[in-house]
């Protein structure tokens, strides 16, 4: 059985449903721009809460926010770098990643960004190359229904390395005001019947005093949502991508049970990073020999190792933070990652006949997915097709080898554990599910047809 979502996620996704039901969340699904403002909301493909997600990408996305030393560098990928640093501030590094504690930083800050509809919930992810010596916080703030504002929380301290010139990469416990709080890679509202009508996110760069190095953040965004209370989704039929199994590389995390118990217990938890190796590498992307010259050379697939070490979290001691994933997808050669919700198989759909695999997030007792052979609290696996009567190929990680990561589980059963966000667990007990959602990683050139699909389901 995966364990790669912790106890942690399962109260969050429980506190969650728990206020979905006392607020009576609306279903649908928005698009929004890029220029701070919602578009009309759509309705969603299927069963789902109301999702709007926003990022910020373009050099016009970049001058629309405020810039506290830092400046936008132009060209096929425009981001954000620091300028002329704003000052010198003290991070002492909890996990002993690095002795320095003074740092250089510049700071960006997002328009004010408005969902389609009140959020209950808040996940951010962000793209962004951190060269030696450098690195990044992610913040965000929200303002409540009656014009209050959250404090400003910490989504991430994150650099793509762990090497001894920068902190480690941490999610922050503790925070909260009352009304609502920050678990792991979350923002969720706890007090019932409390909403986000808006929010900003900020991202501060690092660097050591006098270096000329700097980061370069390319994605900033996040992913709202207000998902009802479900045991049930309505079942859909068949659609768009019947027949329709994209080329992805199979790796078992199992074969890996008992390496580097120093990230996550090893292999017995490596759904999240491993599932994420698969989807990088169907875009023709993998890591240099010398990325894992530090992995054991006996050991089979050492990116998979390589993924674990480049996921994990320091505080949430595990590999299943769902913006460090999407961020290290995109430390590979001009490929994005981020973290969304989907409202329907329909929408896996789409994405799967345009070419684009994605990572599921889901939990469920062994009688409730035929062909698993396992429950789990919280796992991850890549959907890379569908049979052509619309069931659901799966590249699950939870396997003994790689020959045996192909699974096929049927459509009512798979669409259900992946989208609700309640469940019952064996002792008659309630337990939590994620409502949908998703990894999903794509090049920054795209074909017509790829852009349409990502802007169906909400993703500019």
């Amino acid at each position: 059985m995966s364990r790669s979502v912790p106890t942690r996620r399962t109260l969050l996704a429980a506190s969650l449903a728990a206020a979905a039901t006392a607020t009576g969340a609306a279903p649908g699904i928005s698009t929004a721009s890029a220029t701070g403002r919602a578009a009309p909301g759509k309705p969603a493909g299927g069963p789902g809460g109301s999702v709007d997600y926003q990022a910020w990408t373009t050099a016009a996305d970049w001058r629309a926010g405020r810039a506290e030393g830092t400046r936008v560098a132009a060209g096929r990928r425009p981001g954000i770098v620091i300028g002329a640093a704003r000052g010198t501030l003290d991070y002492r590094d909890p996990h002993g990643g690095t002795e320095r504690t003074a740092w250089e930083y510049a700071t960006w800050t997002s328009p004010v960004y408005r969902p389609h509809s009140g959020a209950r919930e808040l996940i951010a992810s962000w793209n962004a190359h951190t060269p030696p010596g450098t690195w990044v916080r992610v913040e965000a703030r929200g303002t409540y229904t009656d014009g209050t504002h959250t404090p400003w929380y910490t989504l991430g301290v994150w650099a793509e390395g762990d090497g001894p010139d920068v902190p480690r990469r941490t999610s922050v416990d503790g925070q909260g005001d009352g009304r609502s709080r920050v678990w792991t890679d979350t923002l969720a509202l706890t007090e019932d019947g409390a909403r986000l009508t808006e929010y900003q996110l900020r991202a501060t760069l690092h660097r050591a005093p006098g270096s000329r190095a700097t980061p370069t953040m390319w994605r900033l965004g996040a992913m709202t949502s207000a998902v009802p209370d479900r045991f049930e989704v309505p079942a859909t039929e068949p659609a768009a991508a019947a027949g329709v199994e994209l080329s992805v590389p199979s790796y078992s995390q199992n074969i890996h049970i008992g390496r580097y118990p120093e990230y996550d217990n090893g292999g017995e938890a490596w759904c999240s990073p491993t599932s994420a190796q698969m989807i990088i590498e169907s875009w023709g992307r993998r890591p240099a020999p010398e990325d894992y010259a530090w992995v054991e050379p006996s050991y089979d697939d050492p990116q998979v190792c390589h993924a674990a070490r480049a996921t994990y979290d320091y505080q949430y001691e595990g590999c299943g933070n769902w913006a460090f994933n999407a961020a290290y997808a995109a430390t590979y050669r001009d490929l994005q990652g981020l973290v969304t919700r989907l409202g329907s198989l329909h929408d896996a759909e789409l994405l799967i006949r345009a070419g684009i695999p994605l990572v599921t997030s889901q939990s469920f007792r062994a009688d409730e997915l035929d062909g698993a052979g396992y429950g789990t609290s919280g796992h991850l696996m890549t959907v890379v097709g569908f049979t052509g009567d619309g069931d659901v190929i799966a590249n699950d990680p939870n396997a003994e080898d790689n020959a045996s990561v192909r699974r096929v589980y049927r459509r009512r059963q798979f669409e259900n554990v992946w989208l609700r966000t309640r469940r019952k667990l064996a002792d008659g007990s309630t337990g939590s599910g994620t409502g949908g959602v998703c990894y999903l990683f794509f090049p920054t050139r795209l074909g017509h047809s790829q852009l349409r699909a990502l802007a169906s389901v909400g993703v500019e």
